[in-house]
């Protein structure tokens, strides 16, 4: 048998490549962002979140939740525990052991058991650098506090609300719990092994 040539020039190919880059990639990207990750290493992390309009941090208080603790208050540090794909997190009050979680009526909630969907938390890395926290399970959503330190509902925030504002800081006197996971190259061969001097 004999194959012929292709009949898709090379004005065919360019015209389907345009036809690729055309493709909405952004709905791809939301996509992937809310599927998690279960085959890769977890990471934890020890930090506190302070908020933009209270000048505090967030605590969890047990079922409650503020935003008036101050820098290195126990119940301020937040265990963070992070997916290495998809930016999703789960944080749970050192202290109490409850974990931040959002409700179907909006309201924020501390649980003791972590695992519902309610208590998963989409990192979103805003242009002014500070972070908002959208929920995993209600869209749209994002854990905000007033200047008095008052969670807001979640149906009353939007991402551009000073009130879902964030910044990460260490805990006073602390370092990070575990630092990022490292790959390294170098393996037995690599190793320079220097020539012992004769004596």
């Amino acid at each position: 048998a004999f194959w012929g040539p292709s009949k898709c020039t090379a004005g065919c190919w360019h015209k389907m490549f345009v036809a690729e880059e055309n493709v909405d990639f952004r709905i791809h990207v939301e996509n992937q962002t809310r599927a998690r990750d279960d085959v890769s290493r977890k990471q934890l992390r020890l930090y506190q979140l302070y908020s933009r309009t209270s000048g505090k941090h967030i605590q969890v208080l047990g079922r409650r939740i503020s935003a008036k603790g101050e820098d290195g208050d126990k119940y301020a540090q937040l265990l963070v525990e992070t997916d290495t794909f998809g930016s999703q997190v789960r944080i749970k009050g050192r202290e109490t052991d409850f974990y931040l979680c959002m409700n179907r009526k909006g309201k924020l909630v501390g649980k003791p058991d972590g695992t519902s969907k309610e208590c998963v938390f989409i990192e979103k890395v805003l242009e002014n650098n500070y972070t908002a926290l959208m929920s995993a399970k209600y869209s749209g959503w994002y854990v905000g506090f007033t200047k008095k330190g008052r969670p807001r509902k979640g149906p009353k925030t939007r991402e551009n609300q000073q009130d879902v504002h964030f910044m990460k800081r260490y805990p006073k006197g602390q370092v990070e719990l575990q630092k990022p996971f490292k790959y390294t190259t170098v393996t037995k061969r690599t190793r320079r092994i220097r020539p012992t001097n004769p004596s």
